[in-house]
């Protein structure tokens, strides 16, 4: 079942790349019009993103459907050798990218890089703030730089990349800001206490962001994932000392019997940077298999 849904939401986007190609083309388009509109709805044809955390996972999923839309993406991340390598499987694909090394902790970087973005591609449309590491501990565990890590780069580089997008957005008259958060963002989970506590600053910034620049024509929403088969869920088993095989088995035990794939919160992202969402701002949605159900 899970397969095809899927499958048949790649349809979709398959139709659209050939929709686009026709339009280009001027032939003719076979599909009705109701198919065509929605279409138009969830192309990004012409518009540019920045996807921080691009390199793997979640990060780069989105980019490549992003650019699958019709959008020029602004790779951000610390991993230069897998984020050149991402950027190269979405030109290989058809795709306009192109890769920026880039601290997210760091304002200066921040500034630099989107400043680059800016002048290289001419604006700036999309913002998914998707960085983000975890550690595994309580309290008594976590040492400080841990705690300042995690909040950095979770919550942090959300302040700091949004700070110098929103005047471009302004200036361009609107856009979409969309920050990754989590399921225990919403509620708390064991041994993970600061990255908790970032994402759920991550929720309710989501919310004070939309109040603040809604004037402005910036939407800004948050994407809450459960359990997604990334390096960074894998690694979790690393860190509390547990069976790889077995901590994906559990992480499953969901409504949906399944962990996420990146894809899932990549088609989440798309519904939220498209047209389809003109009317949603400071909301969060959740896309975790049932998991907070």
């Amino acid at each position: 079942m899970v397969e095809k849904q899927q499958d048949h939401i790649q349809q979709w986007v398959s139709e659209l790349v050939d929709y686009k190609k026709q339009k280009i083309l001027g032939g003719r388009n076979p599909m009705d019009t109701k198919k065509n509109r929605i279409l138009d709805l969830i192309s990004l044809d012409g518009q540019v993103a920045i996807v921080t955390g691009a390199a793997s996972g979640i990060g780069l999923a989105t980019a490549k459907l992003l650019a699958e839309m019709g959008v020029t993406i602004g790779l951000i991340d610390i991993n230069e050798s897998d984020g050149i390598d991402a950027t190269e499987q979405i030109k290989e694909s058809g795709g306009n990218a192109k890769f920026f090394l880039c601290d997210v902790t760091s304002d200066s970087e921040c500034k630099k890089t989107v400043e680059t973005i800016h002048k290289e591609f001419g604006k700036i449309d999309i913002l998914f703030n998707n960085a983000g590491v975890i550690r595994r501990k309580n309290v008594l565990d976590l040492e400080e730089k841990d705690w300042d890590l995690i909040v950095d780069v979770n919550l942090k580089a959300i302040y700091l990349l949004s700070r110098h997008v929103i005047p471009i957005m302004i200036k361009g008259k609107g856009g979409s800001i969309i920050n990754n958060g989590s399921g225990w963002g919403i509620k708390g989970g064991s041994n993970a206490v600061a990255y908790c506590a970032a994402k759920g600053g991550v929720v309710n910034m989501t919310r004070a962001m939309a109040i603040d620049h809604g004037k402005h024509g910036i939407r800004v929403n948050c994407v809450c994932p459960g359990d997604v088969d990334t390096p960074l869920l894998r690694g979790e088993a690393k860190q509390l000392g547990v069976d790889e095989e077995t901590f994906m088995k559990e992480a499953a035990e969901r409504p949906l019997n399944r962990v996420g794939d990146p894809q899932d919160i990549a088609y989440a992202v798309l519904y939220l940077a498209s047209n389809l969402s003109s009317w949603v701002t400071g909301t969060t949605i959740i896309v975790d298999g049932g998991g907070l159900a």
